[in-house]
């Protein structure tokens, strides 16, 4: 068992966007855990310059709901505080990589840092689930937020809850197409 909690840093098939594994020093009472310590996150290889300026949390209720694909102007660092979620990304920055997806599951063990540009989305695996997010700059009207539909046939998420038997918003079930998005 770890003194301290350790970061280990993997990178995935879209460049910049990184799996992060999170130990916990438990005993009998439960667990600790640093869920993000910058300095050490950055020896591990999280980008130096990513300093956070707002947290969010986003509770759900019942397995299954389902949101995303969105790519805002900011790096984001995503943790989940209890729960578990199937993630689902979609590089919508302009060049080689652009359409590529990767997915993984993310428990209270597991954390992902999301470049800017890079779509997220998720779908809750289990009822009451805590999802966190800390981001590098702060929510505007004026900035422009790219989107692309959970359902593209282009991307070909294996949802593990069938879409049609998600909980969607109204606004993520009408996101364009990534055909409709321009490079």
């Amino acid at each position: 068992m770890p003194a301290t909690t350790e970061f280990k840093i993997t990178q995935t098939a879209i460049p910049g966007l990184l799996l992060i594994d999170i130990a916990a020093i438990e005993d009998e009472r439960g667990y600790f855990q640093e869920k993000f310590q910058q300095a050490k996150l950055a020896a591990a290889g999280l980008p130096a310059d990513f300093t956070p300026v707002q947290q969010n949390i986003s509770f759900n209720r019942e397995a299954g709901t389902t949101r995303g694909l969105h790519a805002e102007p900011w790096d984001k660092y995503i943790s989940v505080i209890a729960g578990r979620v199937f993630a689902a990304f979609a590089d919508l920055r302009p060049g080689e990589h652009f359409g590529r997806t990767a997915t993984v599951e993310i428990d209270e063990r597991k954390a992902v840092f999301v470049p800017r540009g890079v779509a997220n989305s998720y779908q809750t695996l289990l009822p009451n689930v805590y999802y966190s997010y800390l981001v590098n700059d702060h929510w505007s009207a004026d900035k422009k937020y790219q989107a692309v539909n959970l359902a593209d046939p282009e991307l070909n998420i294996q949802w593990p809850i069938s879409l049609d038997k998600a909980i969607i918003s109204d606004k993520d079930s009408k996101n364009p197409m990534l055909k409709e998005l321009k490079q």
